[in-house]
């Protein structure tokens, strides 16, 4: 049975439980639980980190924890008894370990390695505290550890600051919000800014002296130098080293490390110096031989030195070397390295051995505390300290020194009868009054033991030595008395004995008898001389001696004997027991000498501090001791002794003094009596304030009231004390008398800076430290009384002495801190008066710093929730007296701009900081009570208004986010828990009073703005919150945006009618707060837009406004991240119920839908923008966003702007084509007129005609970079129009130009054809404007369908590939999941003229087969019926889907939706004859590369040979013939008769290609190659055999025939004749395979005629890889075999090839070629590789049209010449000179009526396929011009016409131009203009004939068999013609008809011309882009003579010439 538990609530997971059984609650280790219920050693109940899951779990896997439990029940709430510091570590580290992960994610190594070794040393730190074996000081120092790192991981993850209180977390609930503030402010301030340190040290390591020739130890001395004073600051550091210069005590680092302590910051300057002296241990002489003494000296060897400067930037040096120096003369040793560092160079060089001084050092900040702790290991391991010379800057109390400084400075001596100077050496000795030597207190430096003598070092030869070598000694103050120093002078001698000879001694006594000690300074010392065995142990014989020149102990003669040689040293005592002043003694002794009293005290003044403090205690008792003894006598003397002690103590030097002074007052000091004196003394101080002269002394006097005060409290405690407590009435009248002396002091009122205002300062300075003392005497209430009434007098002029007012205002803060003012009663006396003052700094805006502090410091102390009556009184009066005041302030401050410098700035945030903190404080106290009597004590309504104006007004300050630091969010929450509170209070009087008819616009509105930026606040937003913090947020606050809104919309509803005057400008701000994703929110705020449609629909019967500002505000906020697909369901359905019942729905309804739509369309736009790369969600989205801006919306700004954001996405996809195709969108909203423009986006001001020039010129720039040159010709066009218009012929010109380039880039640049993909998107998880709709893309240059396919996937990376191309049904549709269906489709071009047009270069034609296209086709085959596995082509269906779009790519978009779906099916003959139609025109293009040397490889013609002759053989077209020619299949189709017979053509068609294919591969086939050549020759006969083929019939013309509508299906009259113009007769041809010459071919050589019919083929040009690797449709059955898809031949195709798959890849499946792709498929058994024509499906049955072939190929096939009978019809009429035209069997009459229509006259007619040398005249005979005139008069004659004539070419006399002519079967048939137009070319080598077409603006090109480049050649010696030069050039009298009739049949628009379609349906493209269709073609741009034409159409088919077009009148199209 479970029970609930009763101990048991609490517990932490200690092993993982997965919950498998029922009701089981899994569990990881480390979570914490909360226990509800027990049973049978189960618990159940729920984790903390997920509370809303509650299950069972073992008992035993649960350590138990104590916890105190609240609200017990079913809410109860359970909280841990364990450290609060232990909670925080638990808890901040669970949210770290999330983060922690997450920064791996994002690859951020640094901090990640850093935080984890963070968290582990808090887990270390945690062990420690959770054991609970620390000592307090200990357990303090970890939790500060702890906290620290807290702080720092908290900071570094962007965490919020956590306010602490001794390390333990703050509840902000339980202090005050001003101690909250501080506390902080406090840590981020320490955060912030470090405060500077003032203690500096410096740590100093020897590690090594590098010299080359050592051998000889040495004695490294360091100290610091000051060169601005000239004298050493410091210590010495001393250390040995050995003879190998490395410390002699490595393993002793105390005696290598030294650290320099107690360096001030005035010490870090560039003139101190670090100073290192090096004297070596040895020789005399450093080069000295070796001899037998072994006497060792110590001699100077070198000095380095170092500016500290050199530390300050780095603060550490580690591997540093110093160059040491030496003087060039001994006795410049004492000050070389004076001399080094002023750089006196002609005094020192560097040392013989070049030595360097290793050394590492490190500048530390902090006191010497702070550095043992942060660097334990310096001090754990050793290292010595070196002192400062003399005390530190700050002496402390406790401080014991004795230590004696002695400088040995220099000696004079005499030769001593020596020829030459002594060596001197000196030995020290400290000797004590018994004449022993005191053992071990003379101290060389630190880092050596003291020792028992001194050695100087022995300069060579020198009298005047000067040594100036520093020694300490620390001599104890009991051996000081009678002690003295010795120094014994020797001579070391140089010889072999090397011996030192005494010749004199100096000593001086370290004290005199009077107890002074040795003054400091520089004493000249007598050398006393003596004999070198002289025995100075018995001190008495020479202590009666004088010691000092000057100086003598009686009157001895044997001084002056020695006064000529002297000794000087320098002393400087530092002692805190022993003094060197006489009057300090004189005044301690004072009694011995009473009438020296009145002196003492006078020169007290006089007396150094450092010697005061020293013998503080002494001299007080003193002072007191003579006011007892004569106190009318000395009381004022004593008085000013006493006042200047006390303000001695004030130095900060002495400061640490004080502790002592309060130590003697407390313990030491007796003076019962003097309080008397001191009262009387001070008040008649005070009284006399207004005497001048005596200012200096008052001031002085009341700096010294606190401590006069201590003296007199304690006095009269102590004579209470030894009297019971008489006199009190007395002391309290004098006391009394003293205030009121006081009072009238400071109620004095000056002007200015007076005398008297700057004492009035300084006793208020020091006056709130009595009140202590006075509590010590008096109560609480009669204190606070006396201090109300002293600060109550202070004068209330604000305009007086500034100073004074900061002074007056700090006493006032310092009452407020002291002890006085936290006790209840006295704060209610002194709280008005305080409030008074402040009232008047705030008014005046003075002191703003100081005011914020007191104000601080009045709320600390009033705490939240303080119910007693006294804090509720206090709250009163601050509310009258304070609250408007305050948010004046805060109005005034925030208002100000800020500071710029960083420390002003800073001072200003936390002036703005406290104040805030101040006012909130206020706000959490106020009760109910307070805020009906705040708002009642308004007089009118008017300062009601005004009021709540101010506070909505600073509330909205206080939210900002620059209010606090970022990272404050505890502060934050608190600051919106008591605004929110405020605004319920203050609604209600919103309500009551500014509604009907006091109805107030602004309040309301501000109203409602400051709740609406409330709600918006960054730190409300819950979600973004950790769970762990969210939960607490919850806990403490619950959600304040759901309450606000609450609040929002309660006064909504108050409002009535008068709520139409906030729509729609709430509209914006209402949506925001619905768009948090806060569920409550949304319910609560939706409906006021249902009330908002309402009234705006009663006010004006729509709600237009409403709309307008919904779909404004909508855009801007959700691209901002607002919204979400949950709010927009949220928002349809509830207004959609809201509107059920009105009249107005289906209005309702319309905008609801509009408005959700929308939303769907700026969701998927915001989450396609979130991706990183471009990519075609992105466009696709912007697109339909676009539009819907457009179509549905009509927001043309929006509009607009979207329009731009697509443009820089194409710009950074270098999508250049879509680029320019989505400018012109705006380009169409513009007219060319001087309407001015604002400025917009990046535009700037400008007319309408500016900016759409600009616009022209940067879509023509993208046009031309997508290489879609023939758009930008037509802009370019129009813009020149412009120019034209206005004359602007420098810009005509250039426009002209860029035409100009544009047409030469169309010629000469390369373009690579897309290809295009069908891509469906199913199922409800891809964006709306996806969701289940199919589109068409058009793929990135050399995109396969494999490519393109993994690009989608990679983009939609969820999506699942399908594995069919067939529709799919609804449960697709329906899926939660996203399905891609993706295969290649066909496009089907839009103008098949252009392409199926003669002449026209390829370059052209492959823009039109894929710019402008609408349809796209697939192909699916299928059988019907029973598949016949003999011969599958009898039942092979072909299912052809037609896709059209909604608009032609490209477009603005890469991608287009499908608009309408048309699906037929094509019968198996239809299939075949398609089939057969496609191979044919691949072979044709195929040998027409061949012929032009396009192709520079012939594998792909040698393979497509293979592949149609080999299938042939091995049953290809065969197949075909036993399908279809059957008797069985025509008798059941009789219908299919003529299409059985266009099969039957196009199998002879395809046999003759073949053979003639065959012929030109000879000429071109390599030799390794022949073999296959000679296999292919053979197997071609064989496949004429199998066919059938012996002759061709005279009837069945095998010509190119194709299907002018592109249907299959249409049959065509298969006997066409060849008709000349002057009768029709019927010219049988016969089959090329009847002539005897069959018999010659062979392997290597095809009939002659075959060889030269090479001249007459040709077809669309296309690059080889096009040709070779094409992609049919699926239904196609490619007429190659296996072998022409032979890996060899396949790899060897460009890149750029859409290569077919290898048969083994076809049955690959992987998810990348999962999508269909029509060449993947097996669709034939005859020929199963396929291989795509590179003509789409209306294109693909061109016509086999004649091209050139280049000079070197007609070489290499003269023999076929003599076979080739050119037969014309024309031969007659043929001007002389022409060559005649060879090709291959003419085509049918109706087919042929098509190559006659004149193209467009602007087409460049360049033949770019010819090399530049066939381009010049040729003047070499051609092996096409036939010496046969009289053969083909013949074969004319004879009535068979064997290939169609050569067209006439006209006489030439520089360069042959081409010409057009034909054969036509009727006249009525035949362009007429064929022999007279003459073609249009920028080739320099051809000419404009000068005859009947010389003057049109129209000219036209070559379009019908394109023989006249191939004709090329000179005149007529080689054809047998004469050359006819005076004949007009290209006129044919038998072709000479009017111009007219012939361009009204061309229906070709120009190739740069964008098409409109032919269905109904809106022009897609722009309308800059489209040009009307016109019944004849554009011209070419006018002679300059002629005048522009102003259209391009006309009606009637005439250009008619117009005067210039007008301006355009402006439009109102678009203001932007």
């Amino acid at each position: 049975m479970w029970i609930p538990t009763e101990h048991e609530k609490y517990g932490v997971v200690i092993a993982g439980f997965r919950g498998t059984v029922p009701h089981g609650l899994s569990l990881e280790i480390g979570d914490t639980v909360q226990i509800l219920e027990k049973c049978d050693g189960w618990y159940r109940g729920f984790a903390l980190k997920n509370p809303n899951v509650k299950g069972i779990f073992p008992s035993n896997y649960i350590h138990l924890k104590n916890a105190c439990v609240k609200n017990k029940g079913q809410f109860e709430m359970v909280i841990p008894t364990e450290d609060s510091v232990i909670t925080e570590m638990t808890s901040t580290l669970r949210d770290w370990g999330t983060m922690w992960k997450q920064l791996y994610v994002r690859n951020e190594g640094d901090l990640f390695h850093r935080l984890w070794h963070i968290m582990n040393e808090i887990l270390d730190l945690r062990r420690q505290v959770l054991v609970g074996h620390l000592t307090h000081d200990r357990m303090k120092d970890v939790k500060r550890h702890i906290t620290a790192r807290l702080d720092w991981g908290n900071e570094q993850l962007g965490l919020d600051l956590v306010p602490r209180k001794e390390y333990a977390m703050v509840d902000p609930e339980e202090i005050s919000i001003t101690e909250l503030y501080r506390l902080m402010e406090h840590r981020h301030r320490k955060k912030d800014t470090p405060v500077p340190a003032s203690s500096h040290h410096l740590f100093v390591q020897m590690k090594s002296l590098m010299c080359s020739n050592l051998g000889e130890e040495l004695e490294v001395i360091f100290s610091l130098f000051d060169s601005k004073e000239n004298r050493p600051i410091s210590e010495r550091f001393f250390l040995r080293l050995n003879r190998n210069g490395l410390p002699k005590c490595p393993e002793k680092p105390e005696r290598h490390c030294s650290l320099f302590v107690d360096l001030g910051s005035s010490e870090l300057r560039k003139d101190i110096y670090i100073t290192v002296h090096i004297i070596r241990i040895g020789r005399m002489g450093a080069g000295e031989k070796k001899n037998a003494c072994n006497v060792q000296y110590r001699r100077p060897f070198g000095c380095a030195v170092l500016s500290i400067a050199d530390l300050l930037a780095g603060d550490s040096k580690d591997d540093l070397v110093l160059k040491v120096y030496m003087c060039n003369t001994e006795s410049d040793w004492y000050q070389i390295h004076e001399n080094i560092i002023k750089k006196l160079n002609a005094r020192y060089n560097l040392t013989g051995s070049n030595a360097g001084l290793a050394v590492s050092l490190q500048l530390l900040h902090g006191d010497i505390e702070q550095i043992r702790r942060e660097y334990t290991s310096m001090f754990t391991h050793g290292v010595s300290i070196t002192r400062k010379l003399g005390f530190s800057n700050i002496i402390m109390p406790g401080e014991m020194r004795n230590d004696l400084y002695i400088t040995v400075e220099r000696g004079e001596f005499e030769k001593g009868g020596k020829s030459v100077a002594r060596n001197v050496e000196v030995t020290m000795h400290v000797v004590d009054s018994s004449g022993q030597i005191l053992k071990d207190f003379i101290s060389f430096g630190s880092g050596e033991p003291p020792a028992s003598e001194y050695h100087s070092f022995v300069l060579y030869h020198n009298n005047g030595p000067r040594w100036a070598e520093l020694l300490k000694l620390p001599i104890p103050v009991d051996k000081f008395r009678g002690a003295h120093i010795r120094c014994e002078f020797r001579h070391c001698s140089t010889k072999e004995k090397g011996e030192k000879k005494l010749f004199g001694f100096s000593f001086v006594p370290l004290m005199q008898e009077n107890g002074r000690t040795l003054p400091d300074g520089t004493h000249e010392l007598i050398v006393h001389k003596c004999e070198e065995n002289t025995n100075l142990q018995d001190s008495g014989r020479y202590l009666k001696l004088p010691f000092s020149k000057g100086i003598f102990l009686g009157n001895n003669s044997q001084a002056v004997k020695t006064t000529k040689e002297s000794f000087w040293i320098t002393s400087f005592l530092c002692s805190t027991k022993l003094t060197q002043n006489g009057d300090m003694l004189d005044l301690l002794k004072w009694r011995t000498h009473p009438d020296k009293i009145a002196g003492c005290l006078s020169k007290l003044k006089e007396i150094d501090g450092s010697e005061i403090v020293k013998f503080l205690q002494d001299t007080l008792d003193t002072l007191f001791g003579i006011l007892d003894e004569n106190s009318q006598k000395y009381g004022s003397k004593v008085f000013d002794c006493l006042v200047h002690i006390i303000n001695l103590l004030q130095d900060s030097k002495f400061h640490h003094f004080k502790p002592v002074m309060d130590t003697y007052i407390e313990s030491h000091f007796a003076g019962a009596l003097a309080y008397r004196d001191l009262i009387k003394v001070l008040k008649w101080h005070i009284d006399r304030v207004t005497e001048v002269e005596l200012h200096e002394h008052i001031q002085e006097v009341l700096k010294a009231q606190e401590y006069i005060f201590k003296y007199i409290v304690q006095s009269r405690r102590l004579f209470s004390i030894a009297t019971g407590g008489q006199n009190e009435e007395e002391f309290r009248c004098c006391i009394q008398e003293l205030l009121m002396s006081v009072r009238f002091f400071l109620s004095q009122e000056s002007k200015g800076a007076s005398a008297l205002s700057q004492l009035q300062a300084v006793f208020l300075s020091s006056f709130p430290s009595v009140y202590s003392e006075l509590l010590k005497l008096f109560d609480v209430r009669e204190v606070a009384n006396l201090v109300h009434d002293a600060l109550g007098s202070l004068p209330t002029v604000m305009h007086g002495d500034e100073s004074l007012q900061a002074v007056k205002l700090q006493s006032i803060g310092k009452t407020v801190e002291s002890h006085l003012y936290t006790n209840p009663d006295s704060r209610y006396i002194l709280l008005p008066v305080v409030l008074h003052h402040l009232h008047m700094h705030l008014q005046e805006q003075k002191d703003l710093i100081m005011c914020a502090r007191i104000l601080s410091n009045i709320f600390c102390l009033i705490k939240k929730n303080s119910s007693e009556k006294s804090v509720l009184e206090e709250i009163d009066v601050i509310v009258n007296s304070l609250l408007d005041i305050l948010l004046r302030t805060i109005l005034e401050i925030t208002s100000r701009p800020q500071p710029s410098g960083s420390a002003l700035r800073l001072q200003f945030q936390d002036v703005t900081g406290e104040f805030v903190s101040c006012l909130l404080s206020l706000l959490r106290q106020m009760t109910d009570r307070h805020y009906q009597q705040l708002l009642d004590s308004f007089n009118t309504k008017e300062d009601l208004r005004d009021f709540l104006l101010q506070i909505f007004t600073v509330f909205r300050i206080l939210i900002r986010p620059e209010m606090f630091p970022k990272d404050w969010t505890v502060m934050r929450l608190v600051a919106n828990n008591v605004i929110i509170t405020t605004v319920l209070y203050l609604s209600d009087a919103l309500r009551k009073n500014f509604l009907n008819e006091n109805f107030d616009y602004k309040i309301w509105d501000s109203y409602f703005f400051l709740a609406v930026i409330f709600i918006n606040q960054l730190c409300l937003q819950l979600e973004m919150f950790t769970p762990s913090k969210k939960k607490k947020v919850l806990e403490k606050y619950g959600d304040m945006r759901v309450t606000m809104g609450c609040e929002i919309f309660s006064m909504w509803q108050n409002l009535g009618e008068h709520k139409l005057h906030f729509i729609p400008a709430l509209i914006g701000p209402f949506l925001e707060v619905t768009l948090i994703p806060q569920p409550d929110l949304r319910n609560v705020m939706i409906p006021i837009f249902h009330d908002m449609m309402d009234w705006e629909q009663r006010r004006s019967g729509n709600f237009k406004q409403v709309e307008a500002k919904l779909i404004d505000k909508l855009d801007s906020l959700m691209s901002e991240g607002k919204g979400d697909e949950t709010y927009r369901e949220l928002f349809n359905s509830i207004l959609l119920k809201k509107i059920e019942r009105e009249t107005w729905r289906e209005s309702g309804v319309s905008l609801i839908a509009t408005v959700t739509r929308l939303m769907e369309r700026l969701l998927d736009y915001r989450d396609c923008m979130k991706m990183g790369e471009v990519d075609g969600k992105k466009i696709g989205c912007t697109v339909s966003l676009l539009n819907f801006y457009k179509t549905e919306l009509n927001k043309e700004e929006m509009y607009i702007r979207y329009i731009h954001k697509l443009y820089d996405l194409h710009l950074k996809a270098q999508n250049f084509t879509e680029a320019a195709y989505t400018l012109l969108l705006y380009d169409e909203l513009l007219e060319w007129s001087d309407r001015p423009l604002r400025e917009f986006l990046n535009y700037p001001m400008q007319t309408e005609w500016q900016r759409k020039e600009c616009l022209h010129l940067t879509i023509i720039q993208n046009f031309d970079r997508g290489k879609c040159w023939e758009n930008g010709i037509i802009l370019c066009r129009k813009i020149a129009e412009q120019y034209e218009s206005y004359y602007d012929y420098r810009n005509l010109s250039k426009m002209r130009m860029m035409e100009a380039s544009l047409y030469d880039k169309i010629m000469d640049q390369q373009r690579l054809e897309p290809e295009f993909f069908r891509v469906g998107f199913y199922g409800k998880k891809f964006p709306f404007f996806l969701r289940n709709k199919e589109f068409v893309c058009r793929g990135h240059d050399y995109e396969r369908l494999e490519a393109f396919q993994q690009r989608m996937l990679n983009e939609f990376p969820h999506a699942i590939a399908m594995q069919h191309a067939n529709q799919p049904d609804e449960t697709i549709f329906q899926a939660e999941a996203q399905y891609l269906q993706i295969y290649a489709v066909t496009p089907i071009p839009e103008n098949q003229e252009v392409l199926q047009r003669d002449g026209i270069p390829d370059n052209i034609k492959s823009f039109y087969k894929v710019n402008h296209i609408w349809r796209f086709r697939y192909d699916r085959p299928f059988h019907k019926g029973t598949k016949d596995k003999e011969n599958e082509f009898k039942s092979l269906w072909v299912e052809r889907t037609t896709l059209i779009l909604v608009q032609s790519l490209p477009g603005i978009s890469r991608w287009f939706e499908v608009e309408k779906r048309e699906v037929v099916e094509m019968s198996p003959l239809e299939n075949a004859i398609e089939v057969l139609e496609n191979k044919n025109q691949q072979l044709r293009t195929l040998i027409t590369q061949c012929q032009t040397r396009q192709m520079q490889n012939i594998n792909p013609l040698t393979m497509c040979l293979n592949g149609v002759i080999d299938a042939a053989v091995n049953g290809g077209v065969a197949r075909y013939q036993e399908a279809f020619f059957i008797k069985e299949y025509i008798l059941n189709h009789p219908e299919d008769g003529e299409k059985i017979t266009r099969l039957r053509e196009l199998m002879l068609e395809q046999a003759q290609i073949l053979e003639f294919g065959l012929a030109v591969h000879e000429k071109v086939v390599p030799q390794d190659m022949r073999p296959l050549h000679k296999k292919l020759v053979d197997q071609f006969f064989v496949m004429k055999s199998s066919l059938g083929i012996q002759e061709f019939s005279a009837c069945v013309q095998a010509s190119p025939v194709h299907f002018p509508n592109g249907s299959p299906r249409v049959c065509r009259n298969s006997l066409p004749v060849s008709m000349s113009p002057d009768g029709a007769r019927v010219i049988p041809r016969r089959s090329p395979l009847s002539y005897p010459a069959v018999n010659r071919y062979s392997s290597s050589s095809l009939s002659s005629q075959a060889s030269a019919e090479v001249s007459n083929i040709t077809g669309q040009s296309e690059s080889s890889d096009e040709v070779f690797n094409m992609q049919p449709s699926p239904s196609t059955s490619s007429l190659s075999s296996t072998h022409s898809a032979s890996p060899n031949v396949t790899s060897s195709a460009p890149s750029s090839a859409r290569a077919s798959p290898l048969l083994s890849d076809k049955h690959k499946h992987s998810r990348e070629n999962s999508c269909l792709s029509p060449r993947e498929r097996p669709c034939s058994a005859i020929y199963p590789t396929p291989s795509e024509t590179s003509q789409t499906a209306n294109s693909c049955f061109t016509k086999w049209n004649a091209t050139s072939i280049p000079h070197s190929t007609r070489d290499s096939i003269r023999e076929a010449e003599e076979l080739v009978v050119p037969v014309s019809t024309l031969s007659e009429t043929r001007p002389a000179g022409k060559s005649p035209n060879l090709s291959l069997p003419s085509v049918s009459q109706d087919r042929r009526m098509l190559f006659n229509h004149i193209g467009d006259g602007a087409l460049p007619r360049s033949d770019s396929n010819l090399p530049g040398p066939d381009k010049s005249v040729n003047t070499t005979p051609s092996s096409w011009s036939l010496d046969s005139g009289k053969e083909a008069r013949n074969t004319s004659e004879s009535g068979k016409l064997i290939s169609p004539p050569v067209p006439p070419r006209p006489a030439q006399t520089a360069s042959p131009a081409r010409h057009i002519a034909s054969v036509s079967p009727s006249p009525a048939g035949r362009s007429p203009m064929k022999g007279s137009v003459q073609s249009f070319t920028p080739s320099p080598v051809e000419y404009h004939s000068s005859g009947l077409i010389s003057n049109s603006p129209v000219l036209s090109g070559s379009y019908s068999s394109g023989i006249s480049s191939l004709s090329r050649c000179s005149t007529s010696e080689t054809s047998g013609f004469e050359s006819q030069g005076s004949e007009p050039s290209g006129t044919v009298p038998s072709y000479s008809v009017p111009e007219e009739p012939v361009r009204k049949e061309s229906k070709t628009p120009p190739p740069y011309s964008v098409y409109e379609r032919t269905l109904k349906r809106p022009v897609p493209l722009p309308h800059s882009l489209s040009i009307p269709p016109a019944a004849d073609p554009p011209a070419l741009p006018p002679k300059p003579q002629l005048v522009r034409p102003n259209n391009l159409e006309n009606s009637s088919g005439r250009r008619t010439e117009q005067v210039p077009r007008p301006r355009p009148l402006p439009r109102k199209v678009s203001q932007l």
